[in-house]
């Protein structure tokens, strides 16, 4: 546990593979010929073997292919959803060359769906943007991220499609709609978040602002402290979050705030080591349940706070090269506390194989229909 960065779990909201309930007639040769290729997503749960691939270049050539369509077509972003919205025998759709990032007024841009968010920080900073927030994983598709419900942290800050001003869609029936809160305003609302059940989405118009720096902190604490200060720690922090350490007395705090101090890098993260270490020590105690504890415990003591300060897109990331599997659960905002609790006795009592740390988020209310914080001040634990 030479760590003092607790792996920051993954996102909900996930967000990689889009489901489009919609069928596709002619599978071009290229995606035909040869062996079947299997898909699987990235932690290598969900998995698939597809009749066929397809990579459409335009909207034309998009639309010809959903209203001609005869077999199952689902599109995949970058794998990283962990609900079986991808695999089928039918054929998977990228999105790949919807790969657009352009700058229009008002701290505005249009960026394609196929655009990865770890290719989207940098060459929206060279335009003079920012997104407002993001989540902790950068691998995933806009399109992805968007429709899966993806958020970040900030009592404040709603989930990643909560920015989103505008977008096109792409239905089964080949019609090309735009939507926003003026045009099209229900389908807008329900597609925002849709699992891509409503047909393909090519690109978004997001409300971003202009580029800033965040000082970023981590430090240890002791769990109890940390249930009374939750509340406090969501309000004064513009992001907040924090992890349960399971069978430990501790938890990790990471805070993020304005700044326009120098900046001093992150540099690698240590969170995979961590994982690893919390995964030996349950295997090496798994006979001694309070030796564990206070190995745990001991050592996440002697871990010393952290600060760093970098422009926004290289502060809200961590490194995964650690595969897992989530679930998360999104809650009113007022009841999380109480909830890991319970979730902390029932680790403690029963799951005496659970490592993995718990992760815990707040987010803001917002609109959309199939949104998990519809109209909710939520917090979300992982």
């Amino acid at each position: 546990m030479k760590r003092r960065d607790f792996n920051r779990s993954l996102l909900l909201a996930p967000a990689a593979p889009l489901l489009a309930g919609t069928t596709l007639s002619a599978v071009p040769q290229s995606a035909q010929a040869g062996r079947k290729i299997p898909w699987q997503n990235w932690s290598g749960h969900q998995k698939a073997t597809p009749a066929g691939r397809v990579s459409p270049k335009t909207e034309d050539e998009l639309a010809s292919l959903l209203k001609t369509a005869k077999q199952t077509i689902r599109p995949v972003g970058a794998g990283h959803s962990f609900s079986p919205l991808v695999p089928t025998e039918g054929a998977i759709l990228s999105t790949r060359h919807f790969d657009q990032v352009e700058a229009i007024a008002d701290n505005r841009a249009i960026v394609g769906a196929g655009v990865k968010l770890n290719r989207l920080g940098e060459p929206l900073h060279k335009l003079g943007q920012a997104l407002p927030n993001m989540p902790d994983i950068d691998e995933q598709s806009v399109a992805g991220a968007f429709s899966t419900g993806t958020h970040g942290t900030g009592a404040n800050f709603g989930a990643m499609h909560a920015y989103v001003e505008a977008l096109r869609l792409v239905t089964p029936r080949g019609e090309v709609l735009e939507c926003s809160r003026d045009s099209n305003p229900d389908i807008f609302d329900a597609a925002r978040v849709s699992l891509g059940s409503l047909g393909v989405i090519t690109q978004y118009t997001l409300r971003n602002e202009t580029p800033y720096k965040l000082k970023r902190r981590t430090w240890m604490q002791p769990l109890e402290q940390t249930f009374a200060e939750f509340h406090q720690l969501a309000e004064k922090h513009r992001n907040f979050e924090m992890y349960y350490i399971p069978h430990s007395d501790n938890a990790l705090i990471i805070t993020t705030d304005l700044t326009d101090e120098a900046i001093s890098p992150r540099g690698e993260d240590g969170d995979n080591d961590a994982v690893r270490e919390l995964k030996m020590l349950r295997d090496y105690a798994s006979w001694w349940p309070w030796l564990r504890k206070k190995l745990i415990t001991g050592v996440s003591n002697t871990i010393p706070p952290e600060e760093h300060v970098d422009w926004w897109w290289n502060i809200y990331p961590s490194d995964r090269a650690v595969r897992f599997n989530e679930m998360e659960y999104h809650l009113p905002r007022e009841s999380i506390v109480g909830a890991l609790k319970k979730v902390r006795d029932t680790v403690e009592k029963l799951n005496p194989d659970v490592f993995f740390p718990i992760e815990v988020r707040v987010v803001q209310e917002d609109d959309a229909w199939l949104s998990p914080f519809y109209k909710r001040p939520s917090a979300s634990l992982a």
